[in-house]
């Protein structure tokens, strides 16, 4: 199963989509409303309409010019520009996150303290970030939650070179087994069975694989940020 996340803006209840990105780069292409409506199969009384829709939540995003010697025609505005630029970095945030492997650990808050809760795994206690789920309340103490840790989060000490649990900003700190090592070609991921129902992976550097030495059955300690950790409510 492959996962997709589709990147919006809202502003004032208006969404800013994929759709609307293209629509806006068709202007500045063609430099018209109707040679952006003939290139992506429009009319061009719709493409004015959503142009419309999005400046009453974004601002002015195209500039009309008529007639005169060139005959009219319309640019994007400097808002216009911003709006793609953001547009373009929440797209390329998202995809980073949607390629980041995760393994969800099923557990139970048992200790909050503002947005950070303890949850009681089988692979024992996290620290997380308690997060809302979309038009929920944030878990609370006693809520069962799925713990989320990414792959890019997690660290991998030998356990002569782990400094003290208190000595570092990584709160969440196990000790495992490596059980599977995928050296790949950009970057290594390894697996490690810390005593969850799935093991913990790790994204690292072929240059951090080389100094661990690592073997599969090899003891590492596992450390990642509460901060770096989310904690969702089961639905």
């Amino acid at each position: 199963m492959d996962a997709t996340v589709d990147a919006q803006l809202r502003a004032d209840g208006t969404t800013f989509t994929a759709a609307d990105a293209r629509l806006l780069r068709a202007v500045a292409e063609t430099g018209s409303v109707s040679g952006a409506a003939a290139d992506l199969g429009r009319s061009r009384a719709r493409a004015l309409e959503r142009i419309e829709t999005l400046e009453a939540g974004f601002g002015a995003l195209v500039e009309r010019h008529r007639g005169g010697a060139s005959g009219g025609g319309s640019d994007l505005t400097d808002e216009a520009q911003s709006l793609l630029t953001r547009f373009d970095r929440l797209r390329a945030t998202l995809a980073g996150t949607a390629s980041v492997e995760e393994r969800v650990l099923p557990g139970t808050v048992r200790d909050q303290e503002g947005e950070l809760g303890v949850v009681d795994t089988a692979a024992g206690a996290v620290r997380a970030r308690l997060v809302a789920p979309p038009d929920r309340e944030p878990p609370r103490v006693g809520d069962d939650v799925q713990v989320g840790i990414r792959s890019d989060a997690v660290t991998l000490l030998a356990p002569a070179d782990s400094p003290p649990a208190d000595s570092t900003s990584a709160r969440n700190r196990f000790e495992g087994a490596v059980v599977e090592i995928d050296s790949g070609t950009a970057v290594a991921r390894v697996a490690v069975d810390v005593g969850g129902p799935e093991a913990l992976v790790a994204t690292l550097t072929h240059e951090s694989l080389d100094r661990l030495a690592l073997d599969a059955g090899d003891q590492v300690v596992v450390t990642f940020k509460a901060t770096a950790t989310r904690a969702i409510a089961v639905e």
